[in-house]
């Protein structure tokens, strides 16, 4: 057999650098139980949440939500999952800068985490432009005067509905659900970051005793 097979190198990558114990662990850290590692989860969460909601918005159609009382109440849950999910996207980033959870080898994960944030904006972004109302229409008109001094405003037309609609339902949530997929795999294969030691040494004398 040749050991030019990239499948073989590839399930052996996957097997040394995220063994299924790390992957499927039945056992967590003491320090997991606290509430400063829930926001990932809730963030995960909420985007489940936008992901069930948008799906029901888009095979109803873009105008369902505004002749419809249960399409006004999904795209109300949508909405508010918008909120949940950046709320506890900048809670958890937060906690993890203060954790400093780059450490130990962790750094591709935070790249990705922020990277992943960046992303969630365009997504809202091109969310509300598919709203087709007022304030869709306001932000579209302003983002695209943006968008023409930047110079890129013959790639993305904001004012285009079909386009803006496309890159919100189909192509950034892709993007999202991709990145959020690599990060977990990183967060499993590196394990959770654990709290900043407590050094006792500065908290007495230079000699290391209590002042």
């Amino acid at each position: 057999m040749s050991d030019r097979n990239w499948t073989r190198a590839v399930r052996r990558w996957i097997e040394s650098e995220v063994p299924l114990e790390e992957l499927l662990p039945d056992e967590l850290p003491a320090y997991v139980d606290s509430y400063v590692y829930l926001f990932g989860v809730l963030t995960l969460s909420a985007f489940i949440l936008l992901v069930a909601s948008g799906v029901v918005l888009a095979f109803a159609g873009p105008d369902w939500w505004h002749v419809s009382g249960v399409g006004h109440f999904v795209n109300s849950v949508h909405f508010w999952g918008v909120q949940a999910f950046f709320f506890f996207m900048v809670l958890h980033l937060w906690a993890q800068f203060f954790m400093a959870a780059w450490r130990d080898g962790r750094g591709a994960n935070w790249a990705t985490g922020v990277l992943l944030f960046f992303v969630s904006i365009v997504a809202a972004f091109t969310g509300f432009l598919s709203q087709q109302n007022f304030d869709s229409q306001w932000i579209g008109l302003q983002g695209k005067d943006a968008f023409n001094a930047l110079g890129v405003g013959s790639f993305f037309n904001l004012l285009n509905f079909g386009q803006m609609y496309g890159l919100h339902v189909a192509v950034v949530p892709l993007i999202i659900a991709l990145l959020i997929g690599v990060h977990i795999l990183l967060v499993r294969a590196k394990g959770v970051v654990e709290p900043i030691p407590v050094d006792r040494r500065r908290r007495g004398g230079r000699d290391g005793r209590p002042a």
